[in-house]
């Protein structure tokens, strides 16, 4: 048999690594206890406990704000209105609005007034519900042609002042305007910010 002299060598090198000493640190697969600890109270539950009572928390929180909105609505505190009620052309609008007299805003008022009337007359003379009638459906148009040009005058200034943005289709301003117009000055939603009419916007 021949002598190789790397036998050993490579008889060694084949051998498994001992394990290591016991003082020896080694990596450790789970985290330390306090870090354990951190991680737990950082996790929170996706659903709550008690569901009943998370939504009624929630909607209560939601009826505080809404109230919270609704009064400064009245009071007229621009602050604390809805973000839409804020936008500056809305402000603008309702200034507008509020600074002139519209024919609609007493619609409502002379419609049931003509109605009663109708109703009295007709149980007198019939023939005269008529003329009535006419006189109602006159006034009707009237409250149109009124919102019409006070939109078309309305539009081109805010066009001047806050662009084309401001009355696109998405900004509802002129829904919001006659909606505004045809309402009692006193019932009107923000409230006006002056007592009397003719406070033009600059």
């Amino acid at each position: 048999m021949t002598w190789n002299p790397f036998s050993k060598d490579k008889d060694k090198a084949q051998e498994p690594v001992e394990a290591a000493a016991p003082g020896q640190s080694k990596g450790k697969g789970r985290p330390t206890p306090k870090m354990k600890q951190a991680q737990n109270q950082n996790l929170r539950p996706l659903v709550p406990a008690d569901r009943k009572a998370s939504a009624k928390a929630a909607k209560a929180r939601i009826r505080a704000r809404e109230d919270a909105e609704y009064e400064a609505m009245q009071t007229g505190d621009i602050n604390h209105m809805p973000k839409s009620e804020r936008l500056p052309w809305r402000i603008y609008i309702r200034d507008y609005v509020d600074a002139r007299f519209s024919l609609g805003e007493v619609f409502l008022p002379v419609a049931f007034a003509m109605l009663i009337v109708s109703m009295v007359i007709t149980s007198i003379n019939p023939a005269l519900s008529v003329p009535i009638m006419i006189v109602l459906y006159l006034y009707f148009f009237a409250v149109i042609i009124d919102v019409v040009l006070m939109w078309r005058k309305l539009k081109k200034l805010l066009i001047a002042k806050f662009g084309e943005a401001s009355v696109a289709r998405g900004s509802r301003s002129c829904s919001y305007a006659w909606s505004r117009s045809i309402q009692m000055r006193r019932w009107r939603l923000p409230k006006p910010r002056h007592p009397k009419r003719g406070h033009w916007p600059e």
